[in-house]
């Protein structure tokens, strides 16, 4: 079933790891909260990033999801477009390329899987939502 922008309306967990082509490796664990304003949502992700041998980091992201759905970073700039049906997905952030994947097969849960490369960036960073307000 394809997904629409309001699926994703609600409070969610969400449980990051980030794996580095290097080795190092990291968690994050925290909730998404998509919120309704105007004809998009507002998404605030906040959490805690745990690396071994240091002590546990806040984080925090902002995104705007319009129809489509389309994700915009914070300041305005397109990000890239959330494939309905779950697929891939990806976005030039120059000098790095970012291929992405949703899986909507468990909804309503679902993940997002981002391999990221280039001469600053080589990692993988799965990410598995889980509602919690419904």
């Amino acid at each position: 079933m394809a997904r629409r922008l309001q699926d994703f309306e609600g409070v969610w967990a969400f449980a990051r790891r980030i794996a580095h082509a290097a080795g190092q490796e990291a968690e994050v664990t925290g909730h998404a909260i998509w919120t309704r304003d105007g004809t998009g949502l507002d998404y605030v992700e906040t959490g805690e990033m745990r690396l071994t041998g240091a002590a546990p980091i806040r984080v925090e992201r902002r995104y705007r999801w319009e129809e489509g759905p389309r994700v915009y970073f914070a300041d305005g700039r397109f990000f890239h477009d959330v494939p309905p049906e779950g697929g891939e997905t990806r976005h030039w952030c120059e000098p790095d390329q970012y291929d992405g994947t949703y899986d909507f097969s468990r909804w309503p849960e679902f993940t997002v899987t981002w391999a990221v490369r280039g001469p600053r960036k080589d990692y993988r960073m799965v990410t598995t939502y889980t509602r919690e307000d419904r």
